[in-house]
């Protein structure tokens, strides 16, 4: 099992080249925010990272979490690490002033929780479904619940989780059947939920759940379901945990991977029925979870990036130490010579640098919508995060999928032996293309809600900007070969949304049939773009004579292996598009 080390040059290359991070804090009024207080924030978190996190993770993997008469019990190490996490301040980055958070930027707190989920996936599921469950009470619970909840939940003192998912309402919430009886000021939740990521532990006095269920009157299908907090304790009159709400754990899941992650079915009202306190309005319970899920769906891109990048790191040191080719006299050599490791590595390093600029990018814009000047721009950058988001997390877990592979393929026979650790990172990354909706799920949120209800428009907006960076390289001698690869790419992007556009409303099976390809394909564009402009950055750099010009030329090479070598990609998904929905809908049931 390798170490863990945080890539803080290529993080703080991207903060201060490709969003312009001071530039981003002085628009939003936080002048007391800049680049230098950011290198140190990622540095001590890379400590923490690297020297508590990281060793427990190979422990949570082997010593899974265990169901007792107390609840769930999580894996040795994790409560003590996840006290120096929540005294170190760590969970309150980025929340507001107001409940006691610090209001740093989302990107910088998306750069520092990359650290949290390459060092230790499993444990860093915690405070990250606790940071969506305070961005979604934050925006539509009353004062009260507010003033109850959130300041606990923002030190990290108390913990919160989402409850969607029912045995039988997975994707399709419509079918949720929890219900919610009114009973004086709050109500009682009956039902079971299941897949609910950390939904009991002991690491801390109260767990928040933030649970989907249908009043008495709702309406039918997704227009019915209301939001309710219902925490693991009920609270006394000082706010503190008391009486034990009738809200438990029932089973712990066996999973594939994330071994140190509980992933619970949580049962609602066996006895008296659990108390629950209604989110903003009845029957909005569904726009209201978006909150959480939109900040999750990044959050669990960047999981994608941060799995791979720690399955690179292992990968990059075995291959410097095994041993395999032998010279005529007799000596040997590591097997990081040989050429087919090299397309490897470099491989997976380009695709993860490409994955970390999209992340950061997209986090950017989340700051740039909350601190916009006016409705316009707000407006702008609103349309932005939404068309990213589904590219972010469907793009960034499908090439972790590729990434961790390649990290086990270049163990050779000690990939597929657990002791090495590489197996770990490709079990623990198959699950990211699958919760928080999955990959089809992303996809047809792409080409749908996020493309043909504006008529392509925020599509059309990003193209154009991404053709800016395209003049840039053409114009550089330099250059001029990834800029004319991606004008070829960009050109191939333009033609699939005008088809998605003409096609779509002719072929009901149109949209559904081609929308994973068409993700895909804008992941790898927008992936060209960002190491396009780092290409650009990194070159301004070093003609400037700053920076360390190892890194910088590094990063020209994976700028231009991104270009001739994984952007090609757009082309293969471009016919896939073209071909349509003919051959994917010509067999009938029987014949699967």
């Amino acid at each position: 099992m390798s170490e863990y080390k945080h890539p803080y040059r290529d993080a703080e290359f991207i903060l201060n080249e490709l969003v312009d991070f001071d530039a981003l804090c002085a628009d939003a009024g936080m002048e007391d925010i800049n680049a230098e207080l950011a290198s140190v924030i990622l540095t001590e978190a890379g400590k923490l990272g690297s020297d508590v996190l990281a060793p427990l993770n190979e422990v949570g993997d082997t010593q899974h979490p265990q169901l007792g008469e107390s609840g769930v019990q999580q894996t040795a190490g994790f409560a003590e690490a996840y006290q120096q996490f929540v005294e170190g301040g760590w969970n309150s980055l980025t929340p507001s002033e107001e409940y006691g958070g610090q209001n740093l930027p989302n990107v910088l707190g998306t750069a520092v929780n990359e650290i949290w989920q390459s060092s230790n996936l499993a444990f860093a599921l915690c405070p990250l479904l606790t940071q969506g469950a305070i961005e979604s009470i934050a925006h539509h619970g009353s004062d009260e619940l507010k003033q109850t909840f959130l300041p606990k939940m923002v030190t990290g003192e108390w913990t919160g989780t989402m409850n969607l998912t029912e045995p039988d309402a997975g994707s399709d919430l419509a079918a949720v059947k929890t219900k919610a009886v009114p009973n004086g000021d709050h109500y009682l939740i009956s039902g079971q939920k299941i897949f609910i990521t950390w939904g009991d532990h002991q690491m801390t006095d109260n767990v928040v759940h933030l649970v989907l269920a249908r009043l008495p009157d709702a309406p039918p299908g997704v227009k019915g379901i209301s939001l309710f907090v219902v925490p693991k304790f009920l609270l006394d009159e000082n706010g503190n945990p008391s009486a034990r709400n009738d809200a438990h754990c029932v089973s712990l899941e066996h999973k594939l991977g994330i071994h140190g992650s509980p992933t619970c079915v949580m049962s609602f009202g066996d006895n008296e029925g659990a108390v629950g306190y209604l989110v903003g309005e009845a029957n909005k319970g569904l726009a209201y979870m978006f909150t959480m899920m939109n900040h999750a769906r990044q959050g669990v891109g960047l999981q994608g990036l941060a799995i791979a990048e720690r399955s690179y790191q292992q990968a990059v040191e075995y291959a410097k130490e095994r041993l395999q080719g032998t010279k005529r006299d007799g000596s040997r050599f590591a097997i990081i010579k040989f050429p087919d490791v090299r397309r490897m590595l470099t491989q997976m390093k380009a695709s993860i640098e490409a994955m970390r600029g999209l992340a950061l990018i997209a986090a950017a814009e989340i700051d740039r919508n909350q601190y916009a000047k006016d409705d316009s721009s707000a407006q702008q950058h609103n349309a932005r995060v939404e068309l990213l988001t589904p590219i972010v997390k469907g793009w960034l877990t499908e090439l972790a999928q590729e990434v961790t592979y390649l990290g086990t393929q270049v163990h050779g026979g000690m990939g597929f032996i657990e002791e090495t650790g590489s197996a770990q990172h490709y079990r623990d990354a198959r699950i990211l293309t699958i919760y928080e909706g999955t990959t089809g799920i992303q996809a047809l949120d792409l080409v749908g809600r996020k493309t043909l209800m504006n008529d392509g428009a925020h599509l059309a907006e990003l193209i154009a900007e991404i053709e800016v960076t395209v003049s840039e390289l053409e114009a550089s001698d330099q250059f001029a070969s990834q800029g004319k690869a991606l004008r070829e790419a960009l050109e191939e992007g333009k033609t699939a949304r005008e088809w998605l556009l003409r096609n779509a409303p002719e072929d009901a099976a149109a949209a559904g049939s081609i929308s994973v390809n068409f993700m895909m394909m804008f992941g790898y564009i927008c992936g060209g773009w960002v190491m396009g402009q780092s290409a650009l950055k990194a070159q301004a750099l070093l003609d400037a004579g700053n920076g360390d010009p190892e890194f910088l030329t590094a990063k020209l090479a994976t700028a231009q292996f991104f270009s001739e070598h994984l952007l090609p990609r757009v082309k293969a998904n471009l016919a896939s598009i073209q071909a349509g929905s003919a051959s994917i809908m010509a067999l009938n049931e029987d014949q699967f």
